[in-house]
């Protein structure tokens, strides 16, 4: 399938004193893609698993242009690596049209009632791989 694509909104306090978005609120427009996918595309498509305990071990980012509001924003995201306990999404984030950052983020589903890092299920990969290039 490729890509999940979703529109991000951009807020007047995520600017900082220089004007521009500041770093940290990337995380949480990167977020709020990872939410959109896994959460309610997940559970739409009959899969729960990531609703029910996923943690973030690691992001990795590319800074490539300064954003400011008010801008057209989305995130393209997909699924750059599937392996038996973790996952890599990978990340393009638009402000008018122009590539702002790239992005990567391990993931790794977590049993909360027991306090642990869990295995990938089968039904949760073949929803993964849809979201391959």
């Amino acid at each position: 399938m490729g890509r999940f694509n979703t529109d991000v909104a951009l807020r007047w306090s995520d600017m900082d004193a220089f004007g521009h978005v500041n770093n940290n609120k990337f995380m949480v427009l990167l977020e709020e893609a990872r939410v959109a996918m896994m959460f309610t595309q997940a559970t739409d498509a009959g899969i729960p698993g990531f609703r029910e305990g996923i943690v973030v071990a690691r992001h990795e980012v590319d800074f490539l242009l300064p954003v400011v509001v008010p801008a057209d924003a989305r995130v393209e995201l997909w699924v750059d690596r599937i392996g038996n306990s973790s996952f890599t999404f990978a990340y393009e984030l638009f402000a008018d049209d122009k590539l702002a950052l790239r992005a990567k983020t391990v993931m790794v589903p977590y049993d909360v009632a027991e306090q642990r890092p869990r295995r990938v299920t089968e039904q949760e990969r073949a929803f993964l791989e849809q979201w391959t290039e």
